[in-house]
């Protein structure tokens, strides 16, 4: 599994999450098998998104389909979007 950690200020939350509720990536249609949203505890406006894929190439997809839409918004509803893909190596639950 991949997972893709999209990580950026936002101007407000509020709004930021009716955008990203507005699903403009089709996140289902696209290949996206699970998500968290995470806010650090002590900054409500710091957003990170991870997204689970099952392929590399789907999460690479995904995000030449957000890249038009982050550029769209930089500056009104976010800042900077930052993203890395990650290889889970390992994953245990309790």
């Amino acid at each position: 599994m991949f997972t893709l950690r999209v990580e950026h200020p936002v101007n407000d939350f509020g709004a930021w999450k009716a955008a990203f509720d507005s699903d403009p990536g089709r996140r289902e249609r696209s290949g996206v098998l699970n998500y968290r949203v995470l806010r650090p505890v002590d900054d409500a406006l710091f957003v990170c998104i991870d997204l689970d894929f099952e392929t590399r190439e789907a999460a690479e997809s995904f995000v030449k389909i957000m890249e038009p839409v982050w550029r769209r918004v930089e500056g009104s509803v976010i800042t900077g979007p930052r993203v890395r893909m990650f290889d889970c190596v390992e994953q245990h639950a309790y």
